[in-house]
């Protein structure tokens, strides 16, 4: 048994709900998804009073299973203007599950800005934010700690959010408890800062009831052999973490490079790729950073890391590919170095690191700067912390700045910045990104080393599908998509373990079904929202500008993969046994 809450902002009355079994299996995504669709709110201001805010925490919450601490928040985004989920690792879904909190919905606008504490018996208290407002998240969390102590967790407003900047994501504390990991995607720090909810606290409690202790514990310690003895965790994630994907899109031709213009930095064949995860991981290794760190508790892949420089001091952490691509590369640097101090803005501030690089490239590419230019990305840095005019104008996002400054090369889908997988040579990771409800998001279908170009459309839709069903379904009940080489193929051994937890009767087909009826829901919020097959184009210059050095160009629009659910059930599900991942006839 755990509770639910909505929090009512504008009174601060709370109505409390009890779930128990299968209740507290759908949750994160899923839950968002139909919270959204039966609120009808598809089209409600996204920054106004009647956008709820939801948080989530999946089955495992509040225990050391790996990669099964995940946090998802949603609301509908003020970025895309559909649906939005976007998750975090860090300790804050383990500080709900310790409460026995399965999740909270934050409804209406508060008056002034709020501090939510929940104490370790989970009640609730309504406190003054003014202290925290306007500092760095650094700043911020250390007010929180001397206020509530070292043993909390929290979920943090940074700056941007606070004058309700787009970039803002949400910051949740990490494992070692900096303002590190963020629900980075979609507007929802702007949400969150809509409501005047500066910060939401939870003092870290004991492990929660479980159904069957004895074998619930068993299966964490199954599941975290079958981490420690996978090929794929621990030669690139456990070693290398994201980062590792560097490597492989600059050698093929798919990284972003000064905004979108090359696939390539560097001719790997002939230099050394400084902006790869080899290179960094070297490097960071040889200073003495960390570079197998768990963000959450629990985790066993340790994908994280912790970045120093010369002198063995941290920099920030964590570097992952993404933030490596868009505010790296795609921005011209060159310099691990200099991609770490603009990453620690990024975690200062609150903010997007895709984002974010993609609407620097796009100032550089209008002409405000040449790429690469480090003096100007400290600059757009000062202007979104301190909220003036051009400050406010970036803070907007990519599609923004692209039309502010009259600019045709502006990469996003639904009006989210493409992630770090250029659409024309990693196609099926296109497709995802340019179907999901979501927007332009890699998370939710991400295929990146599918041998494509000699591959039929309906064959490359199949293979988006299946991956979308399975991160649909993962992003559902709390669990990091690194695991899913484990996961996926012993997805019996999952449905066992959380019928341990929770005393639920699931069958291994309820992991395939929560991820279909996810993207369902979604799909349904988002025709709501008067979203079309036009909506899911890429824009125009994936389709008339070839990359070099692949000389590819997309070839697929909005309209030809934009009924890719109308097949949802015809496939399987990715990397999922066929017995457990496919519907069958009743």
């Amino acid at each position: 048994m755990r509770k639910y809450l909505h929090i009512n902002l504008n009174d601060r009355q709370t109505a409390t709900e009890e779930w128990d079994g299968e209740a507290l299996v759908k949750a994160g995504r899923y839950l968002i998804a139909k919270m959204l669709v039966e609120a009808g709110v598809a089209t409600a201001d996204p920054l106004g009073p009647d956008n709820p805010l939801i948080f989530s925490a999946g089955p495992f919450a509040g225990t050391t299973f790996s990669n099964a601490n995940r946090l998802s928040v949603g609301c509908k985004s003020p970025l895309t203007g559909g649906i939005k989920e976007a998750n975090a690792g860090g300790t804050f879904a383990y500080a709900m599950g310790r409460i026995e909190l399965a999740g909270f919905t934050l409804h209406g606008q508060a008056n002034e800005w709020l501090v939510i504490h929940f104490d370790k018996e989970g009640n609730l208290t309504f406190e003054e934010a003014t202290p925290y407002l306007g500092k760095t998240n650094t700043e911020a969390a250390n007010l929180l700690y001397e206020r509530y102590g070292k043993k909390i967790s929290f979920a943090l407003c940074g700056p941007v959010g606070e004058y309700l900047g787009l970039l803002a994501g949400i910051t949740i504390s990490d494992s070692d408890g900096r303002p590190s990991r963020l629900a980075a995607r979609g507007g929802v720090g702007a949400v969150m800062g809509s409501k005047k909810v500066k910060a939401i606290v939870i003092d870290v409690a004991a492990m929660p009831r479980l159904h069957d202790r004895k074998k619930t514990l068993s299966a964490v310690r199954t599941y975290a052999k079958l981490i420690q003895e996978d090929e794929a965790i621990q030669s690139t994630y456990y070693p290398i973490g994201t980062m590792a994907m560097a490597d492989y899109t600059n050698h093929v031709g798919g990284i972003p490079v000064n905004n979108f213009t090359l696939g390539a930095q560097v001719n790997d064949s002939l230099e050394t790729f400084k902006m790869g995860g080899t290179y960094i991981t070297e490097l960071n290794n040889s200073r003495g950073g960390n570079h197998s760190h768990a963000c959450m508790p629990g985790c066993t892949i340790q994908c994280s890391n912790v970045y120093v420089d010369a002198s063995g001091k941290e920099i920030t952490s964590p570097v992952e590919y993404e933030t490596l691509a868009l505010l790296g590369t795609n921005c011209g640097l060159r310099d691990p170095d200099d991609l770490a101090e603009m990453n620690q803005y990024c975690n200062e501030l609150g903010i997007d690191t895709i984002e974010t690089g993609a609407t620097i490239a796009v100032l550089m590419d209008a002409g405000l700067a040449e790429f690469g230019d480090l003096a100007f990305m400290r600059r757009v840095f000062q202007a979104l912390q301190s909220g003036s005019e051009e400050g406010r104008i970036w803070a907007q996002g990519t599609a923004h700045a692209g039309k502010h400054y009259g600019i045709h090369r502006v990469p996003v889908v639904k009006k989210q910045a493409i992630s770090a997988y250029d659409p024309r040579v990693i196609e099926v990771t296109g497709i995802s990104m340019m179907t999901s409800a979501q927007g332009a998001d890699h998370t939710t279908g991400n295929v990146p080393k599918y041998a494509s170009r000699d591959k039929d459309l309906p064959t490359l839709m199949a293979a988006s599908l299946e991956a979308q069903i399975a991160c649909a379904a993962v992003d559902s009940i709390g669990l990091c998509i690194f695991g899913r080489s484990v996961t996926n193929p012993n997805i019996a051994f999952l449905a066992d373990s959380i019928n341990a937890a929770l005393g639920t009767a699931l069958e291994p087909t309820f992991f395939h079904k929560i991820g279909r009826e996810t993207l369902r829901l979604e799909r349904e919020f988002n025709e709501a929202a008067g979203f079309t097959a036009a909506d899911d184009n890429l824009p125009a210059f994936f389709y008339d500008e070839p990359l070099a050095p692949s000389n590819q160009a997309a070839r697929f629009k909005g309209v030809e993969v934009h009924d890719i659910y109308e097949h949802l059930d015809e496939g399987g599900t990715q990397g999922v046994p066929e017995e457990y991942g496919r519907v069958t006839s009743p």
